[in-house]
């Protein structure tokens, strides 16, 4: 699903940002650490202080597995912009090997990510990829 090209470019990018939407559809937005494997984005739910309820992008995901998922590259030059857009379904995974790979990979990429708690990780299963611009960046 992912090009080449796509998959280096996601590689190198620090930050993504991950859109899920309640069941009536009222979006919601938030920027996340993540890591691309085979045909999934996978981004933990971390030990970071919270609210103390349910975060909104988990209990949007239960209500409306429809994700998208962005990365991009800006810069003031514009022919050096870039970005990659995934469409997938979300599901969230509290235990079992892919989990536990998903946290390997994500404490392998996310220095903070090695002393910290990680419960849960969302997996994206990418539908549909595209993108745009310079991606060599």
């Amino acid at each position: 699903m992912l090009s080449e090209s796509e998959r280096r470019f996601l590689t190198r990018r620090r930050i993504g940002h991950l859109a899920t939407a309640d069941h009536s559809g009222k979006p919601h937005l938030v920027p996340v650490c993540f890591v691309a494997r085979d045909d999934s984005i996978y981004s933990a739910i971390d030990e970071k202080p919270k609210s103390g309820r349910i975060l909104k992008r988990v209990q949007n995901i239960l209500e409306n597995p429809n994700v998208a998922f962005l990365a991009d590259h800006y810069e003031e030059t514009w022919s050096r912009l870039g970005w990659v857009r995934i469409d997938g379904t979300a599901e969230l995974l509290t235990d079992g090997l892919e989990r536990d790979e998903a946290i390997r990979l994500l404490r392998i990429r996310y220095v903070a990510y090695r002393t910290m708690q990680l419960s849960a990780v969302i997996a994206i299963r990418i539908v549909r990829a595209g993108s745009w611009g310079t991606l060599e960046r």
